[in-house]
């Protein structure tokens, strides 16, 4: 069980969901069994889905089959910076009927700008999303300094966006990619994405503990 500045990692991204006053459920879906009975003893609301899932989309679909609800988000639990800004911003953009699927960027740190394992958006002039990738997009030619998106890994959808997702196979660009959220642009599915000015950092390695330490204590 990884912990973060002396806290369990779950819990901070947890309690921060929790504290946007516009959301009416907050429940942390694992199909680990350590992850459930820690938070048990908290008494924090988890449910056991699913090991068979291969991604995050596909375990708050379970959730979605079994909870009804207008909207449903998914909140990776290794992003230790998330805030309650983060969550009102998604069910801000989701506030538009027609809206299926919404995701955030923030402008991209410097650092992160040829970084594979910060993710780039790329939108129209409209707000969807045009291409997410692991590599720098767009890319700068003629030098003339494009302002550089970063994805951040929250994610708000419909039910039937859901539905959608799970009936259909990996694609080829998510396959390559290893972002599952191009599974509904290939499908033909437009992603909204809203624009937060607080970045975070997802936990893939332990430098990356580290600068998430680092931020907290600066803080």
């Amino acid at each position: 069980m990884r912990e973060i500045a002396g806290e369990i990692l779950v819990g901070r991204v947890y309690n921060a969901a929790r504290a946007c006053p516009l959301l009416e459920q907050t429940i942390v879906a694992t199909d680990s069994e350590e992850i459930f009975q820690v938070c048990r003893e908290r008494g924090w609301d988890a449910r056991m889905t699913s090991a068979a899932h291969r991604s995050g989309t596909e375990r708050v679909h379970e959730i979605a089959g079994l909870i009804p609800a207008d909207v449903y988000l998914n909140v990776q639990g290794d992003e230790p910076l998330s805030r309650p800004e983060h969550i009102a911003a998604l069910l801000e953009l989701m506030r538009d009927p027609a809206i299926e699927v919404g995701t955030l960027k923030t402008r991209c740190p410097e650092e992160d700008v040829a970084n594979p394992n910060a993710v780039k958006v790329v939108t129209d002039l409209f707000g969807r999303a045009l291409y997410f990738s692991r590599a720098t997009i767009p890319h700068d030619r003629d030098q003339i300094g494009p302002r550089y998106f970063k994805h951040l890994g929250f994610y708000a959808y419909r039910k039937v966006a859901l539905d959608r997702f799970c009936a259909l196979p990996e694609s080829t660009l998510e396959r390559s990619e290893r972002l599952e959220q191009l599974r509904f642009l290939e499908n033909g599915t437009s992603i909204h994405v809203a624009e937060t000015p607080y970045d975070t950092v997802g936990i893939d390695t332990e430098d990356d503990v580290r600068r998430v330490e680092a931020i907290l204590r600066a803080r």
